[in-house]
């Protein structure tokens, strides 16, 4: 069996709060539920053939063409001008660190494990997600989707992920709070524990690269 040398970390809703704070924030600011807000992106990509918050995520579309044409479609569909204006700072004031867990990956770091961030996440945000942890003193490897084309669950941002870390899959193991992305990576070959919450996921962590 071979030895685990490297965690690879999802960010939102794993190194930070659970992800549902911060669009209960946004709801709060704005008025405009995760449902509005699903359903006005499910009827872009219905239009479009694709769905615009995967082509932001990937880089394919900028923050401000996404929020626009989402800030139209609310329009139409709720009858009142909507403007998002500020939507990423809002969304982000409701997420948190995940204290207990980023203290843990430090400790994990001293025990000589290397470590890596693989998130879905928009290249104009950058700024204000890595001012929540300390990203260059914990992590070896860091991959954004929006930066490098592909998204999770998608196969090619896991192989690039162990590129960049430099190491086979089954050298690795990988901690997300979406079931989707642990399926794909195991189909990789990456061990994977799916998040749930944070001493759920350190026992989980610890039973995999401990083990015998």
């Amino acid at each position: 069996m071979t030895p685990i040398k490297a965690i690879i970390s999802d960010f939102g809703g794993v190194l930070t709060s659970p992800m549902l704070d911060a669009f209960r924030t946004f709801h709060e600011a704005s008025g405009i539920s995760p449902q509005q807000l699903g359903k006005a992106m499910a009827a872009i990509g219905a239009r479009h053939g694709t769905n615009p918050l995967f082509e932001l995520e990937t880089g394919r579309m900028s923050e401000s063409t996404f929020l626009g044409a989402v800030a139209d479609e609310l329009t139409q569909q709720l009858g009142r001008p909507v403007q998002l204006d500020g939507f990423g700072e809002q969304y982000f004031a409701g997420l948190h660190p995940n204290e207990r867990l980023i203290g843990y990956m430090g400790e994990l770091r001293r025990r000589g494990y290397a470590l890596a961030i693989c998130s879905n996440n928009v290249r104009e945000w950058d700024s204000l997600w890595r001012a929540m942890l300390p990203v260059d003193e914990l992590f070896d490897v860091v991959v954004v989707s929006a930066f490098v084309g592909s998204r999770k669950p998608e196969r090619r941002i896991f192989e690039i992920t162990l590129e960049r870390l430099g190491l086979d899959a089954d050298a690795t193991l990988m901690v997300d709070d979406v079931e989707v992305n642990c399926t794909a990576a195991r189909e990789l070959g990456i061990d994977t524990v799916w998040f749930r919450e944070t001493e759920q996921a350190i026992d989980e962590i610890e039973a995999v690269i401990t083990r015998t």
